[in-house]
């Protein structure tokens, strides 16, 4: 009885035993499989997305085309060959000596099919001064193309090759980017056909770069390197977002910051050229600036965002719509105005005869105006603004009012216009200050700003200038150089 008493305790604990060794390999063999379907779904999510990316980039580069061109040069022939034409030579010894010579060159860029009868977006200065145009497709068939226009002031062109059933790219809208979407640039970087390139969308709304006139743009990661130009970026659904313009680059290649034209401003330019041949604008008759905390608390201005109004032509539709010196815009047709580019680009961008809803604060009131806006005018258009042409890019100025007379103590007999701000890259930065009077440009008086820009647009890209300026009670002549 004992015997069979102690056997039955044995046989227990062994079972007890066994479970307790048993239980460990459960909970591993249920993480096991728990770890086994995390793997599982992550690499589902990874197959997905990259099938995903592969069937827009297999849509969408056939949109996209190679642009050879060509063009004759003249350089000056030296005794050492061509290592004196090198640009870097030239930088530091300047133009070789000997007789001139005229050289064919060729270079590389890309476009984008944006119609199915032969219409090509890219850049305008992948086409500059071209002699010849050769597209290559994404089937290697190759066609000599015509240039239908042109527009400097943003960097576009449009070309045209005659085929009919292209694979044209649906375009997007530009307005719809957010910072960290996920974009695909297609080009020819280097002239290695068809390239594709992922990332992200670094930025938006990129200005004062110095690449164009009217800029506003996307700013992303996505690789782009020479011969990129005029290729495409594309969202994730395999529309057309931007037109690759430019990279910031300090050895040539890739350092993560590239910028592409916004699709609606390309569309807007490319629908105007194809349409009357060249790019109509918009136009409301102003001169602005940004708004700065020292100027909005003399102006008694609590906002600290929009484009303030430091003149009105007369006659203009600004004139008509009883905008008034000392305005500032806060809000163009809807759309929040948060500095002098944006509200330039959406003037620019807006059909001529069009009514639009303006609000501004005059005196402390907010008032909401409508303004038809007018087309620019040609001498306009040609002269663009002066200050972003010459060794006073980046200087801002506007009228001496009583007010500012008042604050700044300027003597009523001084005439000229008031430095209001000047940018850290500019020629005039440290030598011109805020508050500076400049009563005279190359001995030339100035009494308002519309001196100040006629004086300007006689000034060349490279000249120096002669300013003289009121400063602390007292005059001072002083030259902006190169």
């Amino acid at each position: 009885m004992k015997r069979r008493y102690l056997l039955a305790i044995t046989m227990v604990s062994f079972l007890f035993v066994f479970f307790l060794l048993l239980s460990p390999y459960s909970t591993m063999n249920r993480a096991f499989a728990d770890n086994h379907e995390g793997v599982t779904a992550a690499t589902d999510f990874l197959s997905k997305l990259s099938n995903s990316l592969s069937e827009v980039s297999s849509r969408v580069t056939p949109s996209v085309v190679n642009i050879s061109t060509t063009m004759t040069v003249t350089a000056q022939e030296t005794p050492f060959g061509e290592l004196f034409n090198d640009p870097f030579f030239r930088r530091f010894f300047g133009t070789p000596f000997g007789p001139e010579q005229k050289y064919r060159t060729t270079a590389l860029g890309s476009g984008v099919i944006v119609s199915k009868d032969g219409y090509i977006l890219t850049n305008n200065h992948v086409v500059k001064n071209a002699e010849k145009i050769k597209v290559i497709l994404y089937d290697k068939r190759q066609y000599d193309a015509r240039v239908i226009g042109t527009d400097p002031k943003t960097d576009l062109a449009v070309i045209k090759i005659d085929e009919k059933n292209l694979p044209a790219i649906k375009i997007g809208n530009s307005d719809r980017l957010r910072v960290g979407d996920v974009v695909l640039a297609i080009g020819n970087p280097f002239g290695l056909s068809h390239t594709v390139t992922m990332g992200i969308v670094s930025a938006v709304g990129r200005s004062n770069i110095g690449l164009a006139d009217y800029e506003d743009f996307i700013q992303t990661d996505a690789a782009i390197n020479p011969g990129n130009s005029g290729g495409a970026l594309v969202n994730a659904k395999g529309e057309l977002v931007g037109i690759n313009t430019a990279i910031f680059s300090k050895s040539g290649g890739y350092m993560g910051i590239g910028f592409a034209i916004p699709s609606n401003m390309a569309k807007a330019v490319m629908e105007s050229i194809i349409k009357y041949g060249k790019v109509i604008r918009g136009w409301l008759g102003v001169t602005i600036q940004n708004i700065t905390p020292e100027i909005a608390k003399h102006l008694g201005i609590k906002a600290n965002k929009g484009a303030l109004v430091t003149d009105v032509v007369k006659g203009s539709p600004a004139d008509s719509a009883g905008l008034k010196r000392g305005d500032l815009i806060v809000e163009y047709n809807g759309n929040p105005v948060n500095n002098t580019t944006e509200l330039r680009n959406m003037v620019a961008q807006t059909r001529p005869g069009k009514i639009v809803e303006l609000k501004i604060i005059r005196d402390g009131r907010e008032i909401t105006m409508t303004v038809t806006i007018g087309e620019l005018p040609e001498k306009l258009a040609e002269a663009g603004t002066p200050a972003h042409e010459n060794i006073l890019k980046g200087v801002y100025v506007q009228n001496l009012t009583p007010q500012i007379r008042e604050e700044l103590s300027i003597p009523s007999d001084v005439q000229g216009v008031v430095v209001t701000n000047v940018d850290e890259d500019s020629p005039a930065y440290g030598i011109l200050r805020r508050g500076d009077v400049i009563t005279e440009v190359n001995r030339r008086e100035i009494k308002d700003t519309k001196d100040f820009e006629n004086a300007l647009s006689g000034i060349g890209g490279n000249e120096s200038v002669l300013l003289l300026v009121y400063r602390h009670g007292g005059y001072v002549y002083l030259t902006i150089k190169p």
